[in-house]
């Protein structure tokens, strides 16, 4: 067997052991955050294919200067008060936002007294890897505010940094050199410090765009996100019991 074809083989073996950690998991609420064509949709879609088994799109994505996540904003213009009533799940399902007329507590379906289902578990911001320097100011400073506004709340929160293929040459060649780049592993540095994350909370990603059939290190970089991003809701719960756990709560 030669050595690439033993490099496929055990690379499918990881993508066959991580499919199977989280095809057992439900995952919890989670918020998804980012500028318009970041690539939120695209991620949902993506995870979508790789459980299908085939390139598929049930929520609409695309480049377009108006997001085409209907219910979701441009990230700039979510009111800081729409971002804490998402985080502590009064928001009903299918809320149209409206930065000029935020959710409050008598609005039509305002959950006033939300169940654990009802809040959100894992905050995880989606960013364009080839706008990463040219993020406008308001961005980051609301991007930091849902930050601060989860870190209060107790909620992990998690990076994607998507499209890195179109970011460096040599990971558009190969996308199993995404973590031998030395230019992606700058960008996710910078992304860290922007945010606010560890280095180790920030994932570099690509989502299914023009492919039509599934490729192997495409799966798994979209199946070890998902995976972490079930961790830290694990760790959600956890955190949570302790608190209601000990003596002091």
């Amino acid at each position: 067997m030669s050595q690439r074809t033993q490099e496929e083989a055990g690379a499918d073996g990881h993508r066959l052991q991580v499919h199977a950690s989280v095809q057992c998991c439900v995952p919890g609420p989670s918020a998804a955050r980012g500028p318009v064509g970041a690539g939120k949709s695209s991620f949902f879609n993506s995870i979508n294919s790789v459980f299908r088994g085939h390139v598929t799109c049930q929520a609409m994505a695309g480049s377009s200067a108006t997001s085409l996540t209907t219910q979701d904003s441009t990230g700039a213009g979510l009111d800081i008060e729409d971002i804490n009533s998402v985080l502590k799940g009064h928001m009903p399902d299918c809320y149209q936002f409206n930065s000029a007329a935020p959710l409050h507590s008598e609005s039509h379906g305002y959950r006033k007294s939300p169940e654990l289902k009802d809040k959100i578990h894992c905050v995880v911001y989606v960013l364009d890897s080839c706008k990463i320097s040219i993020m406008p100011y308001k961005l980051e400073a609301k991007l930091s505010a849902v930050r601060r506004k989860a870190n209060l709340l107790g909620i992990p929160q998690l990076a994607l940094v998507t499209k890195v293929d179109e970011a460096c040459p040599l990971v558009k060649d190969d996308l199993t050199n995404v973590y031998k780049s030395g230019y992606i592993k700058d960008m996710l540095q910078e992304v860290s410090a922007r945010l606010g994350l560890p280095v180790s909370c920030v994932l570099p990603l690509k989502n299914y765009s023009e492919e039509l059939e599934l490729q192997l290190p495409v799966d798994i970089l979209l199946l070890s996100a998902l995976q972490q991003l079930l961790r830290f809701t694990d760790n959600y719960f956890d955190e949570l019991s302790d608190r209601l756990t000990s003596p002091l709560s």
